[in-house]
C-alpha cells in the first residue's frame, strides 16, 4: 500500500506531480475551496503518514494535531520558518528541506534586482515603450556599481553566492550575522552599521521571530536616501511600513524586492512607486531549479518510507 500524501501549496513542476503519483497516494489541498478544506482534512487525515508543502505554505500546529499518523514534513523550498517545531518535534516528526538546489537562481535573481535598480531597467522599458525617447523625454541616469558596497545580511550559502557574483562588478562585500563567517570579507559590528557602511542592503537571512522586522526604520535610516534596499529573503525581515515611508519621504534611495509581508498582496504605495523594482517571490523559480527542488524533496519522502537515511534533514534546533 503506498503512504498517504498531503500536500500544500502548489508551484512545482509536472514531472515532481509524476513522482509523487507514482510513489504516493496524494490528496491536494489546493485545488479545494476554502469553506471545504476543514470537511477535507477531516476525510483524509487519518491515513495521511507525510505531508509534502512549500517554504510559504509549511505547516501549523492546528494542521498537524489533525494529522495522528503524520511522521515527515517536506519542504518543497529552503525556508522553513513557517513550520511549526515546536508541534512537530515532541512527536518525533521529520522535517526536511531543499537546500544548495536554488542557491544560484536566487542569488542571481539578488543580482538582477539590485542592477534593475542601480542602472533603472524597468523605467528605460518604459522609456522605449511608451515613446518617450523618441520623443526627446529627458532621462535620470542610472548608478555605477564599481566601487560600490554591497552589505550582505545573513552569509549562508545565498548570501556567500551573492557575494561572490557582486564581487566580480568590482563592489566591495561586507557583511553581519551574529556569527563570524568563514570568509575573507568585512564583518559588520552590527546591522546597523553594516547599513551604515552600505550602498546597497541585501537581505538573505533566514525568516522567523529572530529575524522578524530586523529591517527597521533605524536601518533604513542609515542605509539613507541614496541607498538602495534589495530582499530575496522573507519578506517578514522588514518592516513593510516603516519601507514605505522611508521611500515616501526621501530617506532611502531604492528599492528591489521580490518577497513581502503579505504575500500576494503587494500594498499599492509599493507598486506605484517609479523607485522600486517588483518581482513576484520568483528567486527559485526556473524549470532546472524547480524540477531539482522537487525531486530532492520526493527524495526525502522516499528515503523516509525506504527506511534510509534523509538526505536533507532539519533539525528544530537550526530550522532554516
Amino acid at each position: 500500500m503506498r503512504p498517504e500524501l498531503l500536500l500544500l501549496g502548489s508551484g512545482w513542476v509536472p514531472e515532481v506531480d509524476q513522482l509523487l503519483e507514482e510513489r504516493f497516494i496524494c490528496h491536494r489541498l489546493a485545488p479545494v475551496a476554502a469553506a471545504d478544506r476543514s470537511a477535507f482534512v477531516e476525510r483524509v487525515g487519518a491515513g495521511v503518514r507525510g505531508v509534502f508543502t512549500t517554504g510559504m505554505a509549511g505547516i501549523d500546529a492546528a494542521l498537524a494535531a489533525r494529522l495522528p499518523r503524520l511522521e515527515i514534513v517536506a519542504v518543497h523550498g529552503v525556508g522553513v520558518d513557517a513550520v511549526d517545531f515546536d508541534a512537530l518535534t515532541p512527536r518525533g516528526i521529520h522535517v526536511t528541506n531543499t537546500p544548495d538546489v536554488l542557491t544560484d537562481d536566487v542569488a542571481d535573481l539578488a543580482v538582477a534586482l539590485l542592477l534593475a535598480a542601480s542602472r533603472r531597467l524597468p523605467q528605460l522599458d518604459r522609456h522605449v515603450r511608451s515613446g518617450a525617447w523618441e520623443a526627446k523625454t529627458p532621462l535620470a541616469p542610472g548608478r555605477s556599481l564599481r566601487g560600490k558596497v554591497a552589505g550582505i545580511v545573513g552569509l549562508g550559502r545565498i548570501g556567500r553566492a551573492v557575494a561572490t557574483r557582486l564581487e566580480s562588478f568590482g563592489m566591495t562585500i561586507r557583511y553581519f550575522q551574529r556569527s563570524t563567517a568563514d570568509r575573507p570579507y568585512a564583518r559588520s559590528e552590527s546591522l546597523l552599521a553594516l547599513a551604515a557602511e552600505s550602498d546597497y542592503l541585501v537581505v538573505c537571512a533566514p525568516g522567523g521571530a529572530a529575524t522578524r522586522s530586523m529591517i527597521d526604520r533605524p536601518v533604513l535610516d542609515a542605509l539613507g536616501p541614496e541607498g538602495t534596499l534589495v530582499n530575496i529573503a522573507r519578506g517578514s525581515l522588514v518592516d513593510e511600513t516603516a519601507l514605505v515611508l522611508a521611500l515616501e519621504e526621501g530617506r532611502l534611495g531604492a528599492a528591489a524586492l521580490d518577497v513581502f509581508a503579505d504575500e500576494p498582496r503587494v500594498p499599492a504605495s509599493l507598486r506605484e512607486r517609479d523607485n522600486v523594482v517588483l518581482t513576484p517571490h520568483v528567486g527559485s523559480f526556473t524549470v532546472e531549479t524547480r524540477t531539482a527542488m522537487g525531486r530532492l524533496a520526493v527524495s526525502n519522502l522516499v528515503a523516509h518510507f525506504d527506511r534510509q537515511p534523509l538526505p536533507t534533514a532539519v533539525s528544530a534546533a537550526a530550522p532554516g
